[in-house]
Formats: C-alpha cells, sequence, structure tokens
C-alpha cells in the first residue's frame, strides 16, 4: 500500500538523518545563520521601512524562509533522478508494479516534510528568539495558504524531473527558476518596487501568491476570506501544473524507453 511505502522511506531518511547528525548541525548552524543575516539587515535598514505595512524583519524572515524551502523541495525531485541515474537503478525502478511518478514522490516526500519542519523552525526561531513581531497569527490560514504552495511546488518539481530525464539538465532548470523566485516573487523587497513589466512577471510566479498569502496570515492574522485572492490563484496554478506535469514525466519516461537514455546523466 502507498501508506507503507511512505513510511518505509520516511523510516529510512530518518535513520539516514540520525546516522549523520554532522550534517544536521551544519544544516542548523546554516539556518540560524541566515535568520542572524535578516535581523542585522533589518537593523541596517531602520525600523523606517515597513514593507507592506508589516515590519521587515518579519518580512524578510517569512519570505526566505518560504523560499528556501519551497525551491530546495522544488529540487528533491531532481535529485531523486539523478539518484538514480547515477546508480544505475534508474531503468530498474521505472518497470516496477509501482507507478514511476508514484517513485519519485516516494523519494521527494520525506524531504517535504523535512522542509517543512525545518520552516516550522526557522519561522519559531525568529519569532521566540530574535523576537520578530508577530501578532495574532492565523496559523489555520497559514496551514492552508501552505499546502496549496506544496501543491505547487510538487507540480514544478515533477516538471523539473521531467527535464532532467530528458535533458539532464534538472538542476540547471531549478537554478533558473530560483534565481527567478528570488528576483520577482517578493522574498526580500515588496513586489510592488519592480517596474511594471516586472510586476507582471512576478504574478505568473506561483511562489509570489504564496509568499503573499502565507505573509498575510502569519503577520496580519488574515482570515482565509483575506486571503481568497492568493488562495484562488494558488488553486488555479495547482489545477494546471498538477496534470500538466504528471503528463510531461509520462512523456519523458517513453521518450527516455524510447531512445534508450534513462539512465543517462
Amino acid at each position: 500500500m502507498l501508506i507503507d511505502k511512505l513510511v518505509a522511506v520516511a523510516r529510512r531518511d530518518l535513520l539516514t538523518t540520525v546516522r549523520y547528525r554532522g550534517g544536521l548541525l551544519v544544516h542548523i548552524a546554516g539556518m540560524l545563520a541566515d535568520i542572524a543575516g535578516a535581523y542585522f539587515l533589518a537593523r541596517a535598514i531602520g525600523s523606517g521601512f515597513r514593507p507592506d505595512g508589516v515590519d521587515y524583519f518579519s518580512f524578510l524572515l517569512v519570505g526566505t524562509g518560504v523560499a528556501q524551502m519551497l525551491l530546495v523541495a522544488i529540487s528533491t525531485f531532481v535529485l531523486a533522478i539523478q539518484e538514480a541515474q547515477v546508480t544505475g537503478t534508474m531503468e530498474v525502478l521505472m518497470t516496477t508494479s509501482t507507478r514511476p511518478f508514484v517513485i519519485v514522490l516516494l523519494g521527494a516526500t520525506s524531504a517535504f516534510m523535512g522542509r517543512v519542519v525545518s520552516l516550522a523552525l526557522y519561522l519559531s526561531v525568529g519569532v521566540f528568539v530574535f523576537r520578530a513581531p508577530v501578532q495574532h497569527p492565523n496559523l489555520l490560514t497559514f496551514l492552508i495558504v501552505l499546502v496549496l504552495a506544496i501543491a505547487t511546488s510538487v507540480a514544478l518539481g515533477i516538471l523539473a524531473a521531467a527535464v532532467q530525464i530528458i535533458l539532464q539538465k534538472g538542476s540547471a532548470v531549478v537554478w533558473l527558476f530560483g534565481s527567478v523566485v528570488w528576483l520577482f516573487s517578493g522574498v526580500i523587497f515588496p513586489v510592488g518596487v519592480l517596474p511594471q513589466p516586472f510586476r507582471a512577471v512576478a504574478e505568473a510566479i506561483p511562489v509570489t501568491h504564496a509568499m503573499n498569502g502565507l505573509r498575510m496570515a502569519l503577520l496580519r492574522g488574515a482570515s482565509l476570506t483575506d486571503v481568497a485572492g492568493p488562495v484562488l490563484v494558488l488553486c488555479g496554478f495547482a489545477l494546471v501544473l498538477v496534470p500538466a506535469s504528471l503528463w510531461a514525466f509520462s512523456a519523458a519516461l517513453n521518450h527516455g524507453r524510447r531512445a534508450g537514455t534513462l539512465s543517462f546523466y
């Protein structure tokens, strides 16, 4: 059953994390450095700068935390394909009774969950240690928007995995998308400061709407009605991207089987 497979994969990754505790400590140290960097940047700019009407450190905290979570989560799909290609198990995995996209999803699920836990820790440290001003957050709305953001990220990750199968350049696609996200999605500055043509680019990126909804829920205590705009947009992206990504992944697999390039990397 799918649940049993998910549990098995999660158990494997948990044991790996426990075994390599040094990597976990390095990750935590890097996270603390990122939060400290955002904190001192906000102090250097001063309290007069309040993008979208919120404290700049809180603005940065949510922006950098969410962007890192979504981008790293997307890259896990590419890494799952790359690992199978490098180890020579790609063709074997794609011929098992489990559907191919489910195999890739299983390989990325625990990593996704790990990134969600990292985001929770990231925000908690920012709020309780660095005293980011957060008043009356609406956690239910935050979680709903986060689920929709993860759904679109899963679709984008599967698309990147399809590119990896066909062109062996999935990592480059993720890097390019990450650069676009950091520039256009309001991660470190509000989208409103961009020139008008670039704002149209920002509107076409799901992360922009996820960032807006998550900030409203966490920093302003917005209700689900208040974030109806971002929620509807994210639903639209998910309805288009999820089936499109599954079709693209299936087409990439068929192409790789016909060309005999499934294991190329």
